[in-house]
């Protein structure tokens, strides 16, 4: 009989530390006139792959732990949305995942936690009302919420 061995992810237990100034606590976008925030709300005929923390527009945007920074992530490609449609592909802890509505400080080298990275886009500027937010999303689509 063969045995396997046991399969350990190194991000187990991981948490993400505080993503933007002002949230210390990374609370989540809940629900406004535009959606909700946690992942798989609907968008219509879709299901949002990401999870959203609040962040007022302009804030400072920070490293939630030890990462790499691995180039842009461009959430639309739609020009309508040009004011918030930037980000950042992030490695760190054994994670992969973007941040969106970032502009990014630079977009390769590594970065210690709570360094800044960024700052939050003007998000008021294409969708008035909704509650700003970083858009947290892992490269593999998966749920990011254990990790917050």
């Amino acid at each position: 009989m063969y045995v396997f061995p046991a399969v350990v992810c190194l991000c187990d237990g991981v948490k993400f530390g505080q993503l933007c100034n002002g949230n210390p606590t990374n609370s989540r976008r809940t629900s406004d006139r535009w959606g909700q925030g946690h992942y798989g709300a609907r968008r219509g005929n879709r299901e949002h792959k990401g999870l959203d923390i609040k962040c007022s527009d302009g804030s400072a945007v920070y490293a939630p732990f030890d990462v790499t920074l691995n180039g842009r992530a461009i959430p639309y490609g739609d020009p309508n949305k040009a004011a918030i449609d930037n980000g950042i592909n992030l490695r760190g802890k054994g994670l992969c995942f973007k941040l969106f509505y970032v502009s990014p400080d630079r977009t390769s080298g590594s970065v210690r936690k709570g360094q800044r990275i960024g700052t939050m886009l003007p998000m008021q500027s294409v969708y008035p009302g909704i509650t700003s937010h970083v858009h947290v999303q892992m490269c593999d689509r998966s749920n990011p919420t254990r990790y917050f």
